[in-house]
């Protein structure tokens, strides 16, 4: 498909970042309606095409930025007050549907889940909720519900999911931040694939109220921004427990974008290309290599100690596959009909009912094991250096028509890397990596202990001071 790039005078307002932004508003330069508009004028410009949004809240969204303008001009400052951001179509937003990427006839909200309740305290106007495959499921954002996401660096292949449709959007400029979910990468490998950056948090980080926990405990809300400054700052913006939370981990000692202004110090990294073992095939791409590789020297060059070494994996799949099925099988039940859900679904939904008991006890069990298993790492390094993904971007269409077994050889084939640190619970962040020959994005995590996410932020934005990759913007930029 073609391209169209945006004129000139719409760059930089699209692509000002999450911070600068705020600056602007802050300051009176620019008003929320002005930049809530001209976000909505981008998001329906490119809908046609790029297809990330379930849904646009267009005058609630207008009505919010005249709040932002008042509360502002009678002296009230916020985090974000009146910056336009995009949350994922699986947290609930007050008037909307959360479908989560389903079909059926879905009643909307009556209250505002965690991750909205804490973006509008912090000022930011929610314009709308971004596309997911069903149920979180895969990492290609396509369905029979909504269509194809594409991604703007080429809209022959997918962003990546299921977080795609935040990715989509802040990578061509529609937002400058977004919300998304990971649950076996849902936001580093969208974040990969769109060359940006995506954090996921320590488990609890960020509250999935209403649900005391997401997935049996794999899935955590996280941020997709151009830069680390931007995503640290919505990471700010949202973290933090609501007294119903299965888990609460202690608050850093300070702000997580005071983190992304200080030298990480003198960091052991380990580099390891190692696959986890799940059943499916899986082969390093060439190319994925040497862009991670590349990474690990300019970290060197940047002062730090590359080591090869690699986490001890072990079995952890057997873990998460009963974590991750019955998590299926719960969010299946509420759904208006659970016959329009793709076979695959269903299938993994019986699954999960099959795994939901004894198994699923003995999955979580196993946790702490594990932890101590993998951990032994960090004995050896502070972080780990990997890669996002196995493969560049996938090109649209790649699961089509296919069975359970083959589509889950697709899916790990491009996409081993990332959920062991769903089941640990852990911290990562992917950071772009460089583009292929053929100008597809690829990425590379930072991953850590728990609780490391500030030493994570602090490497992530020594390493993009020298990188500069929110410079490289993508052949279909904002439209309007």
């Amino acid at each position: 498909m073609t391209a169209h790039p945006a004129p000139p005078e719409s760059a930089g307002l699209a692509f000002a970042g999450l911070l600068r932004q705020a600056e602007a508003v802050a300051s009176g330069e620019v008003s929320s309606v002005e930049l809530v508009d001209a976000a909505l004028a981008r998001i329906e410009a490119a809908q046609p095409e790029l297809n990330a949004f379930r849904c646009v809240r267009t005058e609630a969204a207008r009505v919010e930025a005249g709040a932002a303008d008042r509360r502002r001009a009678a002296g009230e400052r916020a985090p974000l007050l009146g910056v336009p951001v995009a949350i994922k179509d699986d947290m609930d937003l007050t008037g909307e549907t959360t479908a989560f990427g389903c079909s059926g006839a879905f009643a909307g909200k009556e209250a505002d889940g965690e991750v909205a309740r804490r973006l509008r305290a912090a000022g930011a106007v929610i314009v709308g909720k971004t596309t997911s495959p069903e149920l979180g499921q895969w990492p290609i954002t396509e369905g029979e519900a909504f269509g194809v996401t594409r991604n703007p660096w080429s809209l022959d292949h997918t962003p990546g999911g299921s977080s795609g449709g935040s990715a989509a959007a802040v990578a061509a400029g529609l937002v400058p931040a977004a919300m998304g979910s990971d649950g076996a990468g849902s936001v580093r490998i969208p974040a990969a694939w769109t060359h940006l950056v995506g954090i996921k948090p320590q488990r609890g980080r960020i509250s999935t109220w209403p649900d005391p926990e997401s997935f049996n405990g794999l899935t955590c809300c996280g941020p997709l921004a151009r830069t680390v400054q931007d995503a640290a700052l919505l990471l700010d913006a949202v973290a933090g427990p609501h007294p119903g939370d299965r888990h609460t981990p202690a608050a850093p000692a300070t702000p997580f974008a005071a983190a992304a202004q200080r030298d990480p110090g003198r960091l052991r990294i380990a580099l390891s290309f190692k696959i986890p073992f799940s059943g499916a095939p899986a082969t390093l791409d060439p190319e994925v290599r040497a862009a991670v590789e590349r990474v690990a020297s300019v970290l060197e060059g940047l002062g730090h100690e590359i080591v090869d070494a690699d986490p001890t994996y072990g079995l952890i799949g057997a873990t998460f596959i009963p974590r991750s099925m019955a998590g299926l099988t719960d969010w299946a039940t509420r759904v208006p009909d659970a016959a329009l859900l793709d076979e695959r679904t269903r299938h993994n939904a019986k699954l999960g009912r099959f795994v939901g008991g004894p198994l699923l006890a003995l999955a979580r069990a196993l946790e702490r094991p594990l932890q101590a298993q993998v951990g032994r790492v960090f004995r050896r390094a502070d972080v780990v250096l990997a890669p996002t993904t196995a493969q560049p971007p996938l090109p649209v269409g790649a699961i089509d028509g296919l069975g359970g077994w083959a589509t889950d050889k697709v899916i790990v084939g491009a996409c081993p890397y990332a959920w062991p640190w769903n089941v640990l619970g852990w911290p990562g962040v992917n950071v772009p990596a460089g583009l292929t020959g053929s100008g597809l994005p690829i990425g590379a995590q930072l991953l850590g202990p728990a609780e490391s996410e500030p030493q994570l932020v602090a490497l992530a934005a020594q390493l993009e001071a020298v990188e500069r990759w929110a410079d490289r913007r993508p052949p279909y930029p904002a439209a309007a």
